[in-house]
C-alpha cells in the first residue's frame, strides 16, 4: 500500500479528497515565471513553507516548488495525523481506566477503529487549508507543482504536469526533507512493511503487529495501537527504550507501555521476517533468548534519509553525505548562493527546528551582512523537544552526560510528581521535572520534563535559556495552584534551598533572636 501515488492519498474518501484539492490540485497550473526571482526554494515541507511565505511578506520575488504534498511530513504523515490517532488512544485508555474515577463501564461497549481513523483525516484535510497551494499562491508566492532540479548556478528546472518550466533566482534554498529509513532486515522488503508514510492509510485495526524501532515514532504508536487493541510486539537494538532520551525519563515511559500491553524485545539481535500463511513472521534475539512472533503488520521507525536524490545538486556544487546536504552554521551550502533548511540538513528532525532554519534561511539568504557581522546562526538556537508517548517526555539544552563531556560542572536537581498537588489530584504521578544548573552560576544549561503535558511545560526552560534568565528567575515567579506546570518552580526552588547556607540561616536566627528581645 502507498501513502501517496500521483498526489492521491488512501483512503479515497472525502476527506482525503478534500486534502489533495489543497496540497495538490489536480487542476493546477504552474504559472510562467517573469523574471529572475530572489529565492527559490524546493520542498514545501515546514521549511519550505516558512522561508517562502516570511520572504514573501517582505516584499521578495519567490517561488516554490513541490513535487508531492504541500505541508510535507508533517501535515500529511507525521506529526498532524499521529497525534490525531494519539489523542483517540488516549480517549480509550481513560475509558477503561475510568473505574478509579467512580465510573463504571458496562460491557459490549463498541470500539471503531475506522471511526478514529475517519475523523483524524477530517482534522488532517481541515488543517490542510493553511498549507494549500491556493493559500501560498494568494500571499504572493508563485508555487509550482512538479519536479525541481538544479541545471545551472543560477537556474532550477520544474518538470510539472503541462511541461517544464526554467526558473532563474538569485538565491535558492533546499528543503526537500527526509523520508523513512529501512533497516537491512533479511526478509523485510519481500514480506512488505508499513512507514509513517503509510501506516496512516490503515482503516482496520491489525490484531497484531510488530514495531521496529523504539525511538520516538516507534514508541508513539506502539503504545497508540495497544491502546487501541492490537498485540505489540516492539524490537529494538538498544537496551530499553528512546534510546537518546534521560534513562530515568525512558523507564517511566517503558513502564507505561508495559502496562498498556506492549510487549518490548529490547537489545534485538539477528532480526528476520518472513512472510507466510499466517502472518508475518519476525524472529529475534532478545537478551540471550529466541523469539518467534506472526504479526499481520510490520511497523518500520528506525530513523530518516535525507531525500538528495534527483535534485542535481552534484550540477552547482552542492556537497552531501548520508547524513544530508553539507552546511555551515549560517545553513549556507558548499555554494554560496544555495541554502538549505529543515530535516535535509538538520540532526533536529522536528518542526519547529524546521521553522526556526527557515528564518535563518531568510535572514542570510536575502540580506547582505558586510564584513561578515549580524549574520544569523543556526548555533544560537536552544532547541526543545517532546516525545508524545503517555507520559510525555520533553527536554531541553544539555543532559548531564553532555555537560560532562562539554566540562562544564553541573548541580542537578529533580522533583518527583508524586508529590506535586494537581499531578496527585489527576492521578498522573508518574514522572518529574529535572534540571542541570552550572555550578557557581544560576544558569540553567539543560531541563527534562515528565509528566501528561511535558511538551507544553517545558516551553518555560526554554524561554529563561534563550532569555538568559537563570533559576532565581524562575523561583520568584508566581505560577497558578494548582497546576503540573508548578513542577518547574518546585523543582528550581530544591537548587535555591540548597544554597541557603548554614552560616546564613544561623545570622538569621540571631537576627530573629534580637527582635524577640526588641
Amino acid at each position: 500500500m502507498r501513502q501517496h501515488e500521483e498526489g492521491l492519498m488512501l483512503p479515497d474518501d472525502e476527506h482525503n479528497r478534500l486534502l489533495i484539492g489543497n496540497v495538490h490540485p489536480s487542476d493546477w497550473v504552474n504559472p510562467q515565471p517573469s523574471g529572475r526571482y530572489n529565492i527559490v526554494i524546493i520542498g514545501a515541507g515546514t521549511a519550505g513553507l516558512i522561508t517562502a511565505v516570511i520572504a514573501a511578506s517582505l516584499g521578495a520575488k519567490v517561488a516554490l516548488i513541490e513535487k508531492h504534498l504541500m505541508g510535507g511530513d508533517c501535515l500529511n504523515v507525521g506529526c498532524v495525523p499521529s497525534k490525531g490517532i494519539i489523542r483517540a488512544a488516549r480517549a480509550w485508555a481513560d475509558l477503561r481506566n475510568a473505574e478509579e474515577f467512580g465510573l463504571h463501564i458496562p460491557p459490549g461497549v463498541k470500539y471503531d477503529f475506522g471511526a478514529v481513523m475517519a475523523r483524524m483525516r477530517k482534522l488532517r484535510a481541515q488543517i490542510s487549508h493553511n498549507d494549500s497551494v491556493h493559500r501560498y499562491a494568494k500571499l504572493g508566492v508563485d508555487v509550482y507543482i512538479g519536479s525541481g532540479r538544479f541545471t545551472a548556478s543560477d537556474a532550477i528546472q520544474v518538470e510539472g504536469p503541462a511541461g517544464h518550466r526554467t526558473l532563474t533566482f538569485a538565491k535558492a534554498a533546499v528543503c526537500t526533507g527526509a523520508r523513512a529509513s529501512t533497516p537491512p532486515t533479511a526478509g523485510l522488503k519481500e514480506a512488505g512493511y508499513l512507514t509513517n508514510e503509510t501506516v496512516f492509510s490503515l482503516t482496520e485495526l491489525p490484531p497484531r503487529i510488530g514495531v521496529i524501532g523504539a525511538g520516538p515514532i516507534g514508541c508513539e504508536l506502539a503504545q497508540a495501537f495497544a491502546r487501541f487493541g492490537s498485540q505489540v510486539s516492539l524490537i529494538e537494538t538498544s537496551h530499553g527504550i528512546l534510546p537518546n532520551e534521560d534513562r530515568d525519563a525512558a523507564e517511566i515511559v517503558e513502564q507505561q507501555m508495559l502496562r498498556d500491553g506492549v510487549k518490548l524485545l529490547c537489545c534485538g539481535k539477528d532480526v528476520k521476517v518472513q512472510k507466510t500463511d499466517n502472518g508475518k513472521r519476525l524472529t529475534v534475539e532478545s537478551h540471550g533468548q529466541q523469539y518467534d512472533v506472526t504479526v499481520d503488520e510490520i511497523l518500520v521507525g528506525v530513523g530518516r534519509t535525507p531525500n538528495v536524490e534527483g535534485i542535481g545538486l552534484e550540477a552547482v556544487g552542492v556537497e552531501y553525505d548520508k547524513n544530508g546536504i553539507k552546511v555551515n552554521e549560517r545553513l549556507q551550502t558548499t555554494n554560496s548562493r544555495i541554502f538549505a533548511a529543515g530535516d535535509i540538513c538538520s540532526r533536529y528532525k522536528f518542526t519547529h527546528a524546521a521553522d526556526a532554519m527557515a528564518q535563518i534561511v531568510i535572514q542570510n539568504a536575502l540580506f547582505p551582512h558586510p564584513l561578515g557581522m549580524g549574520y544569523a546562526s543556526v548555533e544560537s538556537l536552544i532547541m526543545p523537544w517532546c516525545t508524545f508517548t503517555e507520559p510525555e517526555v520533553a527536554h531541553v539544552g544539555m543532559y548531564e552526560k553532555d555537560a560532562k563531556e562539554k566540562g562544564i560542572e553541573v548541580e542537578t536537581y529533580t522533583y518527583k510528581l508524586d508529590e506535586l498537588d494537581r499531578a496527585i489530584l489527576d492521578g498522573e504521578e508518574e514522572g518529574f521535572a529535572r534540571i542541570h544548573i552550572q555550578k557557581g552560576t544560576d544558569k540553567i544549561v539543560g531541563a527534562t520534563i515528565v509528566a501528561a503535558h511535558a511538551g507544553d511545560m517545558i516551553g518555560e526552560f526554554s524561554v529563561a535559556m534563550k532569555a538568559g534568565a537563570g533559576a532565581k528567575t524562575i523561583a520568584g515567579t508566581i505560577h497558578p495552584y494548582p497546576t503540573q506546570a508548578e513542577v518547574n518552580k518546585k523543582v528550581v526552588n530544591l537548587w535555591r534551598k540548597a544554597h541557603f547556607s548554614p552560616g546564613t540561616k544561623n545570622l538569621l536566627m540571631k537576627l530573629f533572636a534580637w527582635m524577640r528581645r526588641g
